[in-house]
């Protein structure tokens, strides 16, 4: 049996292979009887903010792409799905979501390279990546400026980055942008870079260019 269109097949596949378990529904319902979680890949409706970033890569047609504070993998399963021969180095500070993205490199996704890290100290020289990512990551930073001019210097063509634009009930949430305050906090991060915002249900995504 093949695996359901329901999930996002390319993780879900190595996810279970390396649990040693077959890539199809058979080996889901064994994942489950194992207390493993294969429905962290299903399929949703995509976040109208993940459908404008890979929109907008789409046109950009990045070499390979850094992105930060990747979390439970919202965006990045269906950028994998979208983009499947896309290098994709992923930064997050928890090292339980890191684990699971190296579970998928060590079960066959080559391109994925993950990572735990410091946005605001990233181990990587300057331009080391065409593009970055940073989605829903700036509002839960007490000092978004060191974050800014850390994935400035790291991309040497574009970031793309999302932020709530309404306040919500997070305490994680530090802070609410508008688009102006979003494209001071780049503009004032020492390196010159063109940004347009955009308004999407209640969030805000920024094309930022080098």
């Amino acid at each position: 049996m093949s695996l359901s269109t329901d999930f996002y097949a390319v993780p879900l596949a190595a996810y279970l292979r390396e649990h040693g378990l077959p890539a199809d529904a058979d080996g889901i319902a064994r994942a489950k009887a194992l207390g493993l979680k294969p429905h962290r890949f299903k399929r949703s409706g995509e976040l109208p903010r993940v459908r404008r970033v890979l929109g907008a890569l789409a046109g950009l047609r990045p070499t390979e792409l850094l992105d930060i504070g990747t979390g439970r993998g919202a965006f990045l399963w269906p950028l994998m799905d979208r983009f499947p021969e896309l290098p994709v180095t992923c930064v997050d500070r928890l090292a339980h979501r890191v684990e699971l993205l190296q579970q998928l490199r060590d079960g066959g996704i080559g391109l994925l390279t993950p990572m735990v890290g410091d946005v605001a100290a990233l181990p990587f020289p300057d331009a080391a990546f065409d593009g970055v990512t940073i989605l829903e990551v700036l509002e839960h930073l007490p000092k978004p400026e060191k974050a800014v001019a850390e994935v400035l210097r790291v991309a040497r063509r574009f970031v793309l980055a999302s932020v709530p634009s309404k306040p919500d009930e997070n305490p994680e949430h530090l802070r609410l942008y508008t688009a102006d305050t979003l494209t001071e906090l780049f503009q004032s991060a020492g390196r010159p870079v063109a940004v347009r915002c955009e308004y999407l249900l209640n969030h805000i995504v920024a094309v930022v260019m080098l």
